[in-house]
């Protein structure tokens, strides 16, 4: 499964942006993709999830009532959507890819992940 992440960049405090994650390979049988973020100095962070079969979305507290994940199957494409923008929403994001089924207990964890992509920055001043 190869993933590439686009639609990173600067934004205003307040601002939008949209990040696209686009899919290819053996993507049958994922059962769980998400959005991760890094900022500098932190640890790896689980902002949303998705589970392609069944559409449930998960959200972190940070990003909750401001973000919205989704996915074009047919596209094979996983988008996240970021409203309100803050400057504590800078960092690294990437889009992962799990064979595992998305649970609550465990989508915001870097093991629930089997791929990952290369990452998009997003920088809010």
């Amino acid at each position: 499964v190869q993933l590439v992440e686009s639609g990173g960049g600067s934004v205003q405090t307040g601002g939008s942006l949209r990040l696209s994650c686009a899919s290819s390979g053996s993507i049958y049988g994922t059962l769980c993709m998400g959005w991760v973020r890094q900022a500098p100095g932190k640890e790896r962070e689980g902002v949303a999830a998705i589970s392609p079969a069944s559409g449930r979305r998960y959200y972190g507290d940070s990003v909750k009532g401001r973000s919205t994940i989704s996915r074009d199957n047919p596209k094979n494409t996983l988008y996240l959507h970021m409203d309100s923008l803050k400057p504590e929403d800078t960092a690294m994001y990437y889009c992962a890819a799990s064979r595992a089924r998305c649970l609550p207990v465990s989508w915001t964890r870097e093991t629930q992940y089997d791929y990952w992509g290369q990452g998009t920055q997003v920088t809010v001043s």
